[in-house]
């Protein structure tokens, strides 16, 4: 009797040797509550990262769209867009994180994973676009602007109000050089007006009569715009490059979390 119970106890010794211990949430250097730790870290991160984006987004649509009218590809305002959306999203989404890390719900913690691609590929998107584009804009702007100055200007309000701002501003007369207004369709109309007001040193009404080096700018407006929007896109590209690096982390973390937490639980 004694020997049978003595067997009992030894098969039941050897099945519970046999049976895996269940990991625990602390089991390894990867475990769940260190990629929440690590995870609430990112959100704090990715918080002011949006909102550093979204200004500089902000910023270029409020102060820098004001030549908007003058270039003849849409691809300058859509890069600020993009920067604006990508940024606009840090907040919700930091919200999501930290409601997905807290309650642990694996639906919460693969939306807020998927939204952190998608910033990804807007920011890379924005700055790569804005990358090429400062390559290309020169060519597009020799090709395209002096066009738009003789054939638009008095014609479109919004055209002519960018014209006389950045002649004003820049201080220069003219898309190439101030002569090219005499070919002009606004020219055409009053011909006793040689440039338009907004050439003149001194702004004036019908100042623009007289193309003397005394009273008007002689230099044409093109390189200085041209330099003006490169330098910016150049900001844009390195804020756009440089910020996408953040969401992939967050993106790797939050799916290593997701896929440790489903394990757990399952």
């Amino acid at each position: 009797m004694a020997e049978d119970k003595k067997k009992d106890g030894s098969a039941l010794l050897a099945k519970k040797k046999k049976v895996k211990p269940r990991k625990s949430r602390d089991a390894d250097c990867c475990s769940v509550n260190f990629l929440k730790c690590v995870l609430h870290i990112f959100n704090v991160v990715f918080l002011f990262a949006g909102i550093g984006v979204l200004v500089v987004g902000a910023w270029t649509v409020a102060t820098r769209h004001r030549y908007v009218a003058l270039l003849p590809t849409p691809t300058y305002p859509a890069i600020a867009y993009m920067l604006v959306f990508a940024g606009a999203l840090g907040v919700p989404m930091s919200g999501l994180g930290c409601c997905g890390l807290k309650t642990e719900n694996r639906t919460s913690l693969l939306c807020y994973t998927y939204f952190l691609l998608i910033t990804f590929i807007l920011e890379a998107g924005a700055g790569g676009l804005a990358y090429y584009y400062e390559v290309a804009v020169e060519d597009e702007l020799r090709a395209e602007l002096n066009h738009t100055f003789l054939y638009n200007y008095a014609l479109d309000n919004t055209i002519s109000n960018a014209v006389d701002r950045m002649q004003t501003e820049f201080k220069c007369c003219g898309a190439v050089r101030y002569q090219d207004w005499r070919r002009s369709a606004w020219h055409e109309h009053d011909p006793r007006l040689l440039v338009p007001d907004s050439c003149c040193i001194t702004v004036s009404n019908r100042c623009g009569v007289r193309d003397h080096p005394s009273n008007i700018y002689h230099n044409g407006c093109i390189r200085q715009f041209t330099n003006h929007i490169r330098d910016h896109l150049i900001i844009l590209a390195a804020v756009g490059v440089g910020m996408s690096v953040i969401p992939i982390f967050g993106f790797l973390f939050s799916f290593i979390l997701y896929v440790k937490i489903k394990h757990v639980l399952d």
